[in-house]
């Protein structure tokens, strides 16, 4: 109500201020631009009396100039012909480029065919084929004081200006030919450039000097602020050529200028500003009437805003205040406004609303609890401090009675508890986090800006599940060792990540006389032998040690993390102690020390192929079994 009341006040009065403003900005707009005519008139006849200066600056520097690379271009030809080796060598060449202070060094041969440079690439380069480089060739035709001072031009090859100047080869028939580039002339004539004289002009604010080719309509050169938003395309030829007595352009959609030009030789001279600058300028003309009608706008407002205020929005302001209390979960408030009827009707709708709400969110919890399905849900509030939980919450956290009493009631201490859970997922389960060793919980946690919301569920037994799942596809059922496919994925993970200077070893291992056992005894005394030795195995170090059944009576272990040699045999042998160690007691009661025989590979590489390592420990068990069984050899 109050931003209405306010727009359409401040409107009449707005429109009253403009036709004001208007009636006054008419009388005084030709003034200033006649005033901007004449200071553009002045500026233009300053820029072209400085052309002319520089002009003949720039002529007298540049004969100087070309004297003085004419004797660096000598230079070069008397250091060639006391040396002519040097050039033989780019590097020479380039050395001596660098001594004289030019960009480039050529030597071209009695062919005209530039033989030796400074610049590789140009090597081979036929003079007569250019129009830029047929002119040296007439020092070839001169005597030993033949020279050809170029003007700055495109370099044909790169398509950047150039100075070259050529002189006659004192030691053969040739030319000694060097380039300079635009920066070193920039630098020796003093930049007498459009641009550098733009830059060195004062000008006002807002305005623009740019020069137009006469004939194309090419920009030639601008001023810095002109060159960041201005070219022919937003300031056409066609107008600079109408705008001899200024000239309003629109430069795109929304913005226009005045443009005054003036023809010198064959260029355009043109002057632009903004007509938001001249704009600005008749608004300082104006700008006493506009602040007294401003303030006289501002007394009304205030005024009126007054008996809004008193009249309409302080009960507004307070139903707004209470409503703002209930949205961030305060449901035990009530909106209680008076002063006139519609008031106190809005207020007992707004109460009877939140009663509503309050009693849906007691029906939901009690649902949830019908229903058993294991979920929770809470809410927290940052701004209230407000805690809402569902009464499964403590179950699902198992969280004990005090626990939770002293959780609940404290809702920022409940944020930190849920938070420091949110820091310890479960390995591989998105949303899964463990709350003690045996039970899961996943939370699916929303953030809002005013805080968040939270649905808990149980997922121990999946979790369970699938850990029962993964050990039954992972691990032999008889004995409980790895399978042998598994067992290659984490000994090739070993082998990757082994550091340097790391040693590790495969061994492959098969059991002597197992089948006499099975014979003898029956197949349930071969599975408590093949059980036993599982258990014997599993007494290897498991820092080190990675053990597994690969089939029937072949099983295998894989050792990590040594430093040396030796300590990876010691490591393997102690295998056969342990056997001696702990014999198995047969059914006739025969202590049995099991007897195997065992293949070693062992490598300091982890970029070994796993299958080639697998491969050799294969071959040296081979050779035990078939040579010294029941003992350990190693692949060499």
């Amino acid at each position: 109500m109050k931003k209405i009341f306010r727009k359409y006040t401040s409107v009449i009065i707005t429109a009253a201020i403009c036709l004001i403003l208007v009636i006054n900005a008419f009388f005084t707009a030709g003034l200033i631009i006649l005033q901007q005519r004449k200071t553009f008139y002045s500026k233009i006849n300053q820029i072209i009396n400085t052309l002319e200066n520089r002009a003949l600056e720039s002529d007298n520097i540049n004969r100087t100039l070309g004297n003085e690379y004419l004797t660096r271009a000598k230079a070069a030809a008397y250091v060639i012909e006391k040396d002519p080796s040097v050039v033989d060598s780019v590097e020479e060449l380039q050395y001596l480029a660098d001594l004289l202070s030019v960009d480039e060094l050529h030597i071209i041969d009695s062919d005209g065919i530039l033989t030796a440079s400074s610049v590789p690439k140009y090597i081979g380069l036929d003079f007569h084929d250019d129009e830029q480089t047929s002119p040296f060739l007439t020092i070839l035709d001169g005597d030993k004081d033949a020279y050809f001072i170029q003007d700055s031009i495109p370099n044909a090859a790169e398509d950047k200006i150039m100075k070259y100047v050529g002189v006659a080869r004192q030691d053969e028939k040739g030319i000694v030919q060097v380039g300079l580039s635009p920066l070193r002339i920039a630098e020796s004539t003093g930049n007498a450039t459009y641009d550098e004289i733009f830059n060195s002009f004062p000008t006002d604010i807002g305005e623009t000097f740019f020069v137009l080719d006469a004939s194309s309509g090419e920009l030639l050169g601008c001023s810095d602020e002109l060159s960041a938003h201005t070219s022919e395309d937003s300031v056409p030829f066609e107008k600079a050529e109408q705008a001899s007595r200024g000239s309003f352009i629109k430069n795109d959609q929304y913005s226009w200028s005045y443009l005054l030009s003036q023809r010198y030789n064959d260029i355009y001279i043109c002057a632009s500003i903004p007509v938001r600058i001249l704009i600005q300028n008749l608004a300082l003309n104006v700008l006493f009437n506009f602040i007294c009608l401003i303030v006289i706008e501002i007394i009304i407002l205030l005024l009126l805003n007054y008996l809004l205020e008193k009249k309409v929005l302080r009960g507004i302001h307070q139903i707004l205040a209470d409503l703002s209390q209930i949205t961030i979960g305060n449901l035990d408030t009530q909106v209680a406004v008076g002063g006139n009827p519609e008031f106190e009707e809005l207020s007992a709708k707004i109460n009877t609303m939140v009663s509503s709400i309050s009693h849906t969110a007691d029906r939901i919890t009690k649902i949830i609890e019908i229903s058993q399905i294991p979920l929770a849900a809470f809410e927290y509030q940052k701004e209230s401090n407000y805690l809402f939980v569902t009464s499964g919450t403590k179950k699902l956290l198992h969280l004990t009675d005090s626990q939770a009493e002293r959780l609940f009631l404290d809702p920022t201490l409940f944020y930190q508890y849920i938070q420091q859970i949110l820091k310890h997922p479960a390995e591989d389960e998105p949303d899964v986090y463990p709350v003690d060793n045996d039970h899961f919980i996943r939370i699916h946690l929303s953030s809002e800006s005013s805080g968040y919301l939270g649905v808990i569920t149980d997922a121990t037994e999946n979790i369970k599940r699938k850990r029962k799942m993964f050990f039954e596809n992972t691990h032999d059922p008889l004995t409980n060792l790895y399978r042998y496919q598994y067992f290659k994925k984490l000994i090739q993970k070993k082998l990757t990540n082994m550091l340097p200077g790391r040693l590790c070893s495969c061994v492959m291992l098969d059991l002597d006389s197992f089948k006499s056992i099975n014979d003898t005894y029956g197949h349930d005394t071969g599975d408590l032998y093949l059980k036993h030795f599982a258990k014997i195995m599993q007494m290897l170090p498991a820092q080190h040690c990675i053990v597994a059944r690969r089939s029937g009576d072949e099983f295998c272990f894989f050792t990590y993390g040594h430093t040396s040699l030796d300590a990876l045999r010691e490591c393997v042998n102690s295998f056969w102690a342990l056997l001696s160690e702990h014999p198995l007691s047969l059914p006739d009661k025969e202590q049995k020390i099991i007897g195997v025989s065992g293949g070693l590979a062992w490598t300091s590489h982890s970029d070994m192929d796993l299958d080639l390592l697998l491969n050799y420990a294969d071959k040296a068990l081979y050779n035990a079994k078939e040579q010294h069984k029941g003992t350990l050899m190693e692949y060499h």
